[in-house]
């Protein structure tokens, strides 16, 4: 997938176009750790866990950084979201890790 296509008023912010998806955001499965001490989202609610990284934040800005989880949580998308920071969030979906991906991609432009 050609990011820089597909999300192209993202890229347009972006001071590094040579990114590659993981450098943007990371959305991983949440599972039940018992080797960690801090279970900062319960994985019976949480399926997975989202991280907006650096470059999107910048790329954002504050104030809409501030929208993403907002429209986030008004997305049907999510059985249950919660924001544990600006740029950290919980959420429990039926949608794969990929597909999670495309409609965060696509929230973001659409903010851009």
């Amino acid at each position: 997938m050609n990011l820089e296509k597909k999300y192209p008023k993202l890229f347009d912010k972006l001071e590094d176009k040579e990114v590659v998806l993981r450098h943007l955001l990371n959305v991983d499965a949440n599972y039940e750790d018992y080797d960690s001490e801090e279970f900062e989202f319960d994985f019976e609610e949480y399926n997975f866990i989202i991280y907006i990284a650096e470059p999107v934040q910048k790329a954002l800005g504050k104030a809409k950084m501030e929208k993403l989880p907002v429209r986030l949580q008004d997305n049907d998308t999510f059985e249950n979201f919660v924001a544990s920071e600006e740029d950290l969030y919980g959420v429990k979906s039926s949608l794969s890790e990929d597909e999670i991906v495309s409609m965060l991609l696509e929230q973001i432009e659409e903010i851009m």
